[in-house]
């Protein structure tokens, strides 16, 4: 294991970053660090977050700034506001010894003012999320000619946010002859097109595995029926008495909702999605970095960049589809050396994703079995048990009080009151454990289900007490499961219960309880989603004939057959209709003959 001295790094930056804790450099420091510092050429660096990337790409671009010239020469891109922040305090701590070292934030979501007259008063490095750069620089204040180093850091998620167009126009202002240095969890198709569009003789620094998980991460899965996931999620928190993790969910809708029903039932829980105000994302982020909050309940964006140590767990309340997101989030965890659990709660049809993702990080999965009612009891006993013995107790603190509190309990024997105390702590336990809600116990196929063709999709039941619902959109409309339940819930009102969704790619079935069918074909018929009229009708019907039109060789839509000229006139109102064409023999005779093609 080499030095920091012996990567090349700076005495004023060393002596920076020993007061910050860093004792021997990380294995992406040390394998970037010094090409860096040798070599101005392209570099992709590929390594899980949480293990030392900030300081990879950071020291090396202090030590190649110029600090007797106040123009802007280093650029780091980022995907959100919070990660944009800590890369920003990150590498001004590093500069803490460094004269003249002038660096800036620059993001979304915050007043613009301030930000123009940092960079007016000249910074050698800014780091920015894309748009509010682009915006800064179309308004003449981002100068932008001068940098010659640019990092683009989670570029998978910057990619995946829809920053490409972005990234392209900032590409086009910078310095011809500049350095890239691209740093991402994965190597995604994206990445790789970026790579090839801007990076010119690039080195591939892989730390690890391309697109694995992260060392130190156990991976564990337990398998439910989609209406018992919050009851295995509370049991699965209540099985690890001492957790402090972020809880990930789809949807902005269902975030809030389940950080709701953990509140109600006397969890300390949060929430943090989109639709918050950016004061309290900061006030929730900052209380879970202190560790105020216990479980933060997040979308994947939400989360993005939110370095946070100690966490134990990470909670995966259904899993994503796309695997570099399931690798990002078991990346929050088990980080800088640390041991840490991915755990997802997966319906009985998700097996697949758990294969999915095993192949691409090669891991394998563990399949747990929800704890029990006795085992939960018996952890949180032993918990309240370890709070008593471990108490420190003051007695010129208590002196004043302990006769008083003598003659209290002075009818009252030792066993007794132990019991009492455990009582007072461990009561809601018992209380709620006592009767509590059974989680039915799913058994898989013997033969593992493959995903479904489109054509096998058409042949699915509605599971009982649920109605298979038809509408005429599918993947090539971008209607996915996410769209589908944000959908729902703002044309339905409330959260609409799915069972099934099957997506094919131009229409879609998904299940509903019966007692809710009739509402939601009401509801959704007749609304316009991406400039298209929506219909949406039972299965049997409306999807019958949809059916019927699969060519059975491919499983495509066949060419439906085209309304006539009188069919379509007859949809047009009478006073926009224009004049009738003329098929008698002479209207006909007038007509001129099309030419015929040589």
């Amino acid at each position: 294991m080499k030095t920091f001295e012996e990567l090349g790094v700076s005495g004023e930056i060393r002596r920076a970053i020993e007061e910050l804790g860093f004792v021997q450099p990380m294995p992406v420091q040390e394998a970037v660090i010094p090409y860096l510092i040798e070599n101005e050429k392209d570099v992709i660096a590929l390594a899980q977050t949480g293990t030392g990337k900030t300081a990879a790409f950071g020291i090396p671009l202090l030590q190649r700034i110029d600090t007797s010239s106040r123009c802007a020469q280093a650029l780091v891109l980022s995907p959100t506001r919070e990660l944009c922040l800590q890369i920003t305090d990150d590498i001004r701590d590093f500069a803490k010894y460094m004269d003249g070292v002038h660096v800036e934030a620059v993001y979304g979501g915050a007043s613009i003012e301030p930000q123009m007259r940092a960079l007016k008063k000249g910074v050698q490095i800014i780091v920015a999320t894309p748009g509010r750069l682009v915006d800064l620089k179309n308004r003449g204040v981002a100068d932008l000619t001068n940098v010659c180093n640019i990092v683009l850091d989670e570029a998978d998620e910057m990619l995946n946010m829809g920053f490409s167009e972005n990234i392209s126009e900032i590409f086009e202002s910078i310095h011809e002859n500049h350095s890239t240095l691209m740093f991402s969890a994965t190597m995604s198709r994206e990445v790789e097109k970026v790579a090839k569009k801007y990076l010119h003789d690039y080195q591939e620094i892989v730390v690890g595995s391309r697109n694995e998980g992260a060392e130190n991460v156990n991976h564990i899965y337990y398998m439910v029926n989609a209406k018992d996931k919050y009851l295995a999620l509370k049991r699965i928190v209540d099985y690890y008495p001492r957790i402090f993790a972020i809880i990930f969910c789809r949807t902005k809708i269902e975030t809030q909702e389940i950080a709701d029903k953990l509140i109600k039932d006397g969890y300390n829980a949060e929430s943090l999605h989109g639709d918050l105000s950016q004061p309290q994302r900061d006030l929730t982020m900052q209380k879970f970095r202190q560790h105020l909050t216990q479980l933060l309940v997040a979308t994947d964006v939400a989360a993005r960049g939110l370095d946070v140590d100690d966490l134990t767990h990470v909670i995966n309340f259904g899993l994503p589809d796309d695997i570099e997101n399931y690798t990002h989030r078991s990346g929050r965890t088990g980080r800088a050396g640390k041991k840490g659990t991915s755990i997802s709660i997966v319906h009985s049809r998700e097996k697949f994703k758990i294969r999915n993702i095993e192949k691409e990080i090669g891991k394998e999965f563990v399949k747990a079995e929800i704890p029990s009612a006795e085992e939960i009891c018996k952890k949180q006993l032993y918990k309240v048990m370890d709070q008593i013995v471990k108490t420190d107790v003051d007695d010129q603190e208590i002196a004043p009080f302990m006769k008083d509190i003598s003659r209290y309990f002075e009818y009252i024997d030792k066993e007794e009151l132990i019991k009492k105390i455990v009582s007072l702590e461990f009561g809601k336990f018992l209380a709620y454990y006592a009767d509590a809600p059974e989680i039915e116990t799913v058994v898989p196929d013997k033969k593992e289900k493959r995903p479904q063709s489109d054509k096998q999709k058409l042949q699915n039941k509605a599971q009982k007490g649920y109605r298979r619902l038809f509408i005429n959109l599918g993947r090539r409309d971008g209607f996915y499961p996410g769209e589908l339940m944000q959908t729902l819930n703002r044309f339905v009102g409330g959260r609409q219960e799915v069972g099934h969704i099957d997506l094919l790619d131009t229409i879609s079935y998904f299940e509903v309880p019966e007692k809710d069918a009739k509402k939601v074909m009401l509801q959704l018929s007749g609304i316009r989603y991406k400039g298209r009229t929506v219909r949406c009708n039972d299965s049997d019907e409306g999807g019958k004939k949809n059916a019927d039109s699969i060519d059975k060789s491919n499983g495509k839509p066949k060419r439906q057959k085209k309304d006539s000229w009188r069919e379509l006139m007859n949809k047009v109102p009478h006073d926009l209709r224009g004049p009738e064409p003329d098929f008698s023999e002479e209207g006909w005779a007038m007509r001129k003959p099309r030419k015929k093609k040589k």
